[in-house]
């Protein structure tokens, strides 16, 4: 069992070094058992029979981010690697948990690299099977080396253990049988956001059920509709629907007209976004509590997270009432804990890793101080963003964190005594978030047309590698699916 699991935006200027990831080893690898995890859905199958021993190997995840080093990547590849090549001759198979949207200085498929040398040190006699996020990019190259994958069903994700759970599955078939299954693909020319991406309403969703229904009834041994990484600006990214199955062509058969069904809903499944000042001057009006989500900054999309962008907006405006926005400035943080709780602080907030935001100088007082944990709502994953204050002027409270963590959920805010629902105007560094969390209780969720390594206006960000052409990035885009179909010969 092993794990390397990073998504990468390719437009962010901080790259990802060996130390942003938390590594694990042998049974610390396996000792989150019972969490939302694709590692422990797949623990949870495979320790439930007797006849299956578990070798856990390696485990590296880091929260996303920009491009990992290249001194990173080869430290990181060599650890993971090494552990598989430790446990390589007394396997008979490899579960690999990915999330299939890294990507690094010097090598734009990691997954493919690690995944085509795993196969060569375990040797073509046995199986390889993998999990994906559905953000994930899978390559040619992926293919080639494994014997099946199971990819997420769900956005935002809430099924990450069921997904771990369906590729044991598969790769418990899949040693039963002597002759591996197909995969068949169909690459999608088309990069996609928006509200429409929301699986339990949005038209993806109803792709993605189909793709499950084939799962359900036996008639592929998985399915998934991939719709990539836009901000993982590498060769090989797209859309893509994938179908494992005993038989190829009935493989390659469901993958063309799911992908026919998704193409046809490819003008949909684009972001509405809101300019600032316009959601500003509606927002003053309501009585809240509201939210602008900020998903060109998003930190678990990849994002640096210290656009000032939207609280520059509402200062600008004089906004008069409450706040509630996070950033990551180490500076600012350090700053704070230097002076202590109560002290007042001039600081120079926003900028602080991407050139393209001007700092603010504003004087705060620092409110509260912390180490920067949390626990996450959704996974029971744990955060931390290193020393955290919480700063305060007028009617604005700003949560300055030291390293950019995911903020798909309230954990952070709460965490430091800040619960949304006591604010007017929430600013939500995240693209979309269970509907629970905010919108379920807001009156309107204002998604904001701002600048940022994230943004969900796919054409500002400046795609030089990825293939093309490529919806929406270029006009009149035509699309025949052609699959491709793989099996190992082993």
């Amino acid at each position: 069992m092993v794990e390397c699991a990073q998504e990468i935006s390719s437009f962010n200027p901080v790259p990802t070094e060996y130390a942003d990831f938390t590594v694990r080893r042998g049974d610390a690898v396996v000792d989150r058992r019972g969490r939302n995890s694709a590692v422990a859905g797949a623990v949870a199958v495979l320790g439930a029979r007797g006849d299956v021993e578990v070798i856990p190997a390696y485990s590296a995840r880091a929260t996303s981010a920009g491009m990992l080093s290249r001194a990173g990547w080869r430290r990181l590849s060599g650890e993971v690697l090494d552990a598989v090549g430790e446990h390589a001759r007394r396997v008979d198979g490899v579960y690999f948990s990915l999330h299939g949207a890294m990507g690094a200085d010097g090598e734009l498929d990691p997954e493919g690299a690690l995944l085509e040398e795993t196969c060569r040190l375990v040797g073509d006699g046995v199986p390889i099977v993998i999990s994906l996020d559905l953000h994930g990019i899978l390559t040619a190259r992926m293919l080639r080396a494994i014997d099946g994958m199971a990819a997420y069903h769900t956005y935002p994700h809430v099924d990450f253990a069921d997904t771990g759970a369906r590729a044991a599955r598969l790769l418990l078939w899949v040693l039963g049988r002597r002759r591996p299954p197909a995969m068949a693909r169909v690459v999608i020319p088309a990069l996609v956001r928006g509200d429409e991406l929301i699986t339990k309403s949005g038209c993806y969703g109803d792709v993605v059920r189909e793709a499950q229904r084939l799962e359900r009834e036996g008639r592929a041994l998985a399915a998934a509709v991939l719709i990539g990484n836009p901000f993982t600006d590498v060769p090989e990214l797209c859309s893509q629907t994938v179908v494992v199955a005993e038989d190829g062509e009935a493989a390659a058969a469901h993958a063309v007209r799911l992908a026919r069904e998704f193409w046809a809903e490819r003008f949909r499944m684009q972001a509405k976004l809101i300019p600032l000042d316009r959601a500003i001057a509606q927002a003053r009006d309501m009585a809240g509590p509201v939210i602008f989500t900020d998903a060109a900054d998003a930190t678990s999309s990849g994002a640096t997270g210290d656009s000032n962008v939207i609280l520059h907006g509402l200062l600008r405006v004089g906004y008069d009432k409450p706040v509630l926005a996070p950033i990551v400035d180490p500076p600012a943080a350090a700053a704070a804990v230097r002076a202590g709780v109560g002290a007042t602080i001039t600081v120079r907030l926003g900028g602080a890793r991407d050139p393209r935001f001007a700092p603010l100088e504003m004087t705060v007082e620092v409110d509260m101080l912390s180490r920067g944990r949390a626990v996450l709502e959704t996974s029971r994953g744990a955060l931390d963003a290193g020393p955290t204050a919480v700063l305060r002027t007028g009617c604005f409270t700003i949560l300055a964190m030291s390293r950019p963590v995911s903020l798909f959920d309230r954990a952070m805010f709460l965490a430091h005594g800040r619960n949304p629902r006591d604010y007017h105007l929430t600013i939500v560094k995240s693209p979309y978030c269970e509907h629970h969390m905010f919108d379920a209780w807001a009156q309107k969720n204002f998604n904001i047309d701002a600048p940022g390594s994230t943004s969900a206006d796919l054409r500002s960000l400046g795609h030089r590698v990825c293939r093309r052409p490529m919806f929406p990035l270029d006009e009149a885009v035509a699309f025949e699916p052609v699959p491709e179909v793989y099996r190992r010969a082993v």
